[in-house]
């Protein structure tokens, strides 16, 4: 059985201070809680303040990006090895860099072979847009996605990977994906995870659905049985919506 995990993207919200109560309030909210992996992705200036409480409480942290190079002439960047002080997971390719960024499928890739290098475990995001969805191409466009970030990676280390399904035009919508249709691109993903590599390896990798992810439909996610877990954008902002979604999720029966 892949054990669910809930992993809580605060983007570029949260001081550190900020930070700080709300990872207690998510600790305490977890407390007593079994079945349930919790991370949390705050923004890299809180990254040590969460470590401090994170790690007692039995959180996971992952940093919400990376450079590949292990030092250099990169200003503003954070390396593999400043992220690995503090987390242990990194998330790779979200929907935003790319878009906002410019981050190319090339770049995800030469991150994720990083990322296993320093020991980190990376959570690497892929999605359709409106118009490729529209247009027909969503299960296309999603599979280069993987193929091309997994370029070169084993099947060992492939296996302990997390893929986080998150359609772009549900992120930040408030129009969350249908359960059944996220239910059967998941599906796709895994199928096509066994052709890239083994049935064992793909059987072994948990898959998140991420966009527009509240309270009030987790469970029908977490129904799926390709379904493990979810990237959670704006509901992981505030401690009461957060706790009530692992609540939730916790109880939910395994797909």
């Amino acid at each position: 059985m892949r054990r669910p995990l809930i992993a809580g993207n605060w983007k570029m919200h949260k001081t550190a201070a900020e930070a700080r109560e709300l990872a207690r309030a998510v600790a305490l909210g977890c407390a007593g809680q079994d079945g349930l992996d919790v991370l949390l992705a705050p923004p890299y200036t809180a990254l040590s303040a969460v470590a401090e409480i994170a790690r007692p409480a039995g959180l996971l942290l992952a940093a919400q990006d990376m450079h590949w190079a292990e030092q250099g002439a990169f200003t503003g960047a954070i390396s593999p090895g400043m992220v690995a002080e503090w987390a242990s997971h990194v998330i790779l390719g979200h929907s935003e860099r790319r878009a906002l960024f410019g981050e190319t499928d090339i770049e995800v890739n030469r991150k994720l072979h990083a990322a296993f290098a320093q020991g980190l475990l990376p959570i690497i995001c892929v999605g359709e847009s409106a118009e490729q969805r529209d247009a027909g191409q969503a299960d296309a466009v999603v599979a280069a996605q993987v193929v091309a970030a997994f370029e070169g990676i084993p099947a060992d280390e492939a296996a302990r990977a997390i893929l986080a399904y998150e359609p772009v035009w549900a992120i930040g919508s408030g129009r969350a994906c249908d359960p059944a249709e996220a239910a059967r691109m998941m599906a796709r993903l895994r199928a096509g995870l066994a052709e890239r590599f083994d049935a064992r390896t793909a059987q072994a990798m948990r898959l998140l659905y991420g966009g527009s992810v509240k309270p009030d439909n987790i469970r029908d996610y977490l129904a799926a049985a390709d379904i493990d877990g979810a990237l959670v954008g704006g509901a992981s902002l505030g401690a009461e919506s957060f706790n009530t979604l692992l609540r939730l999720s916790a109880s939910a029966p395994p797909g």
